[in-house]
């Protein structure tokens, strides 16, 4: 099976910044933490969170490396983002959990809390 290789400039980074579009094609722009598994990258939101409902909207994004507090700090790739089914979280989870010990600490865990996978 061929997967797409998530760029260099990308790959073992502490954070993205995922942009994703509004309603009147302004970006929005958030850093994020991420696994990556296959090519693909794996991220975290709450399902009240407006980057949540920017996707629901249009899955297209734009993702960069970028530090903590979210100013980019490399080159931008075009991405689609897909809200993933309940069945896939595990796998999603695992992918965050391997990267980052605070990630296991349950008081970040909400019930709103869902997973999005992100593909070059």
């Amino acid at each position: 099976m061929f997967f797409m290789t998530v760029p260099a400039e990308i790959h073992d980074q502490k954070y993205i910044s995922i942009g994703t579009f509004r309603k009147n094609g302004s970006v929005a722009h958030t850093p994020v933490w991420f696994g990556e598994e296959n090519g693909k990258l794996y991220v975290m939101t709450r399902s009240d969170s407006g980057k949540y409902k920017r996707i629901r909207n249009n899955p297209q994004v734009r993702i960069a490396p970028c530090t903590m507090r979210g100013k980019i700090t490399g080159p931008e790739f075009a991405a689609t983002a897909r809200i993933l089914p309940d069945d896939d979280w595990p796998r999603a989870r695992n992918t965050i959990h391997r990267k980052y010990w605070l990630a296991r600490v349950p008081f970040l865990w909400s019930k709103q809390n869902v997973y999005l996978e992100i593909e070059l």
